[in-house]
């Protein structure tokens, strides 16, 4: 799996050294190219017809390429330049099809493989939009084949007075149909799916059954916490309210792991970004890899537990019983251990409960998976013991099925 960092809230397109050199000077290796963030609605609107304007912009995006180039950030996917979620805000069909021409082409120049581009958007009846789109989208095929990239399709909402309803692409049956008939038109695999999790929460989309529905056909997934009501970017988990996520992470995560998504994962916080200081957004971006790394661990919990040919947990509760209910039949474990001495020697789930002593005796490619989570303590005592095999961490808030029994000592 590939990790991105969106520019968005960090660089402003007139100076985008800084914010190119924050995202370098982290750990990120590669970075979304954000062509939109030279075109704001607001200002098209304003300027949009002048070719002055226009030529202005696309030169200052060859700059902000360059800037990305001259750090060696990899830019293997491109968000080509729309005009958000109000119909009235969109240009003719014609200016957007110019647009989306020159992104192509653009991506071509960057070696971006990807580019996100939006359906047009304008006040017509719903069937005759749905047409025109793929027209659209059709009429691009010769162009995108040429510069080798693959278009992606976007999860959309539509804005209703400022309120934000779900749009095209939210329905896993019109989205896997418009998809699987654009590539049989194009004789090729030049469509795929970008999910885009800002939308995604102000419209109550169920991600679950959508990416089930999309599968090999998801390519990006772009991260970002929302209000649940707007046009927000956030970083993961701070769009909190009465300490919970407005954000289904749990669905994402889950449905993630379980279709083995391997594509692209891009962290997008535009709008924590922007809010922070310049001069705290290097620690911010530590901040973030942090964020990104771990929601990258929790979909590849199922990939890590199947990296290692032997396998023993540590702990006896409730985790170690959802480990055995998830993985047990097909990553079986030689034994658990646990702390507690009164468990030694009976059974949990069909394992054996063992001293921390043994773990001494474990054969080298053998990895211990603390299922309890007091994960770095644990860890620290197996390490003080002299223990040497690899230590994995397993957590089982995303699992898709969960143990609602007793534990032992907890009565019937």
């Amino acid at each position: 799996m590939e990790i991105l960092c969106a520019p968005a809230g960090l660089s402003a397109w007139e100076y985008p050294g800084q914010g190119v050199l924050d995202i370098a000077g982290s750990a990120f290796e590669q970075a979304m190219l954000d062509i939109a963030l030279l075109f704001p609605v607001k200002e098209f609107r304003r300027n949009g017809a002048e070719e002055n304007w226009l030529a202005g912009r696309w030169q200052a995006a060859e700059t902000f390429l360059s800037k990305f180039q001259q750090k060696k950030l990899g830019l293997p996917l491109a968000y080509a330049p729309h005009f958000g979620y109000r119909a009235a805000d969109w240009p003719s069909l014609a200016v957007y099809q110019d647009f989306a021409e020159r992104s192509l082409r653009f991506c071509q120049v960057a070696g971006s493989r990807y580019l996100v581009l939006r359906p047009f958007m304008a006040e017509m009846p719903t069937d005759k939009l749905i047409e025109v789109n793929r027209e659209f989208y059709q009429g691009l095929i010769p162009l995108a084949r040429e510069a080798q990239v693959v278009i992606l399709l976007e999860n959309q909402a539509r804005s209703i007075n400022g309120h934000l309803v779900r749009g095209r692409f939210t329905s896993a049956e019109e989205t896997v149909d418009f998809i699987d008939g654009l590539n049989a038109f194009a004789g090729e695999e030049r469509f795929g799916f970008c999910l885009h999790m800002g939308a995604s929460g102000a419209c109550g989309l169920n991600v679950y059954d959508l990416l089930h529905a999309l599968s090999g056909r998801l390519k990006a997934v772009i991260l970002c916490d929302s209000d649940a009501t707007g046009d927000r970017e956030l970083l993961p988990f701070t769009g909190a309210s009465k300490g919970a996520c407005e954000t289904d992470w749990l669905n994402l995560i889950r449905s993630l792991r379980e279709i083995s998504f391997d594509g692209l994962l891009v962290l997008d916080m535009r709008d924590t970004a922007a809010a922070f200081p310049p001069l705290l957004r290097p620690k911010l971006m530590e901040m973030a890899q942090a964020v990104l790394q771990y929601i990258l661990w929790q979909i590849e919990m199922e990939k890590t537990v199947a990296s290692y040919p032997k396998r023993v947990l540590f702990g006896a509760g409730r985790m170690c019983r959802n480990y055995m209910s998830n993985y047990g039949k097909e990553y079986p474990p030689l034994f658990t251990c646990d702390n507690n001495s009164r468990l030694w020697g009976s059974s949990v789930a069909g394992l054996v409960v063992h001293d921390p002593k043994d773990l001494l005796s474990l054969p080298p490619d053998c990895a211990i998976f603390i299922c309890n989570i007091y994960y770095r303590e644990i860890e620290a005592q197996l390490r003080d013991m002299g223990v040497k095999n690899p230590i994995e961490f397993f957590n089982d808030e995303c699992l898709s099925s969960l143990y609602a029994g007793t534990l032992l000592g907890e009565g019937a």
